[in-house]
């Protein structure tokens, strides 16, 4: 009988070689904030191997930092700190040296999973640029959704949404182009569930 703990000869070959690539054990998918997670992931990487599929500058290493500032805070704090320091001392490292620290400390970071707390202190981040335009009955019912989204009572589809919205109202670039906002594709409806 084949023993189904551990990895595969397949997986633990292809994670040899691509240590960077996501991976999940397939049955830990069916928990809605692992596979969000794991999504979340995919996507990063993409996005990273496509800003070092070339050669970059660092303006683009510095435009990729910012868009993902508050998915990195969603994941790891700490590692966004860390990243923001190796961004601002780029100079300091040779092109392939640069690109194998930043991808590394990225995909680690992102493997933290996410959890109410963070989103909630990304969220409350985000409607920060908002303080100045919001009317106050209206930042009052987005702190009462973000408060509701923190004690479980609604998806983090919900608060997003509501924020996104606002952001697209009152045209608040900087926070509009940031991939905690969209990090997959809405057609997946992952979200939802989140």
């Amino acid at each position: 009988m084949a023993d189904r703990t551990g990895r595969g000869l397949f997986a633990g070959h292809l994670l040899e070689q691509f240590p960077l690539v996501p991976f999940e054990e397939e049955g830990r998918l069916n928990d809605a904030r692992i596979r969000d997670n794991f999504i979340v992931r995919v996507f990063a990487y993409h996005n990273l191997q496509s800003l070092f599929r070339d050669r970059f500058d660092r303006g683009e290493v510095v435009r990729f930092h910012t868009v993902n500032k508050y998915l990195l805070l969603a994941h790891s704090p700490k590692h966004y700190t860390l990243l923001g320091a190796l961004v601002a001392a780029i100079k300091k490292h040779s092109p392939a040296e640069f690109k194998e620290k930043y991808s590394a400390l990225f995909m680690e970071a992102l493997a933290n999973k996410t959890t109410p707390r963070k989103n909630v202190n990304v969220l409350h981040h985000i409607l920060g640029f908002l303080k100045n335009d919001l009317p106050a009955d209206d930042k009052k019912y987005v702190l009462d959704v973000i408060d509701d989204y923190g004690d479980g009572l609604v998806p983090l589809i919900v608060p997003l949404t509501l924020v996104r919205n606002y952001i697209r109202k009152y045209n608040v670039e900087y926070i509009a182009d940031q991939t905690y906002l969209n990090p997959h594709p809405k057609e997946l409806m992952l979200r939802n569930h989140v």
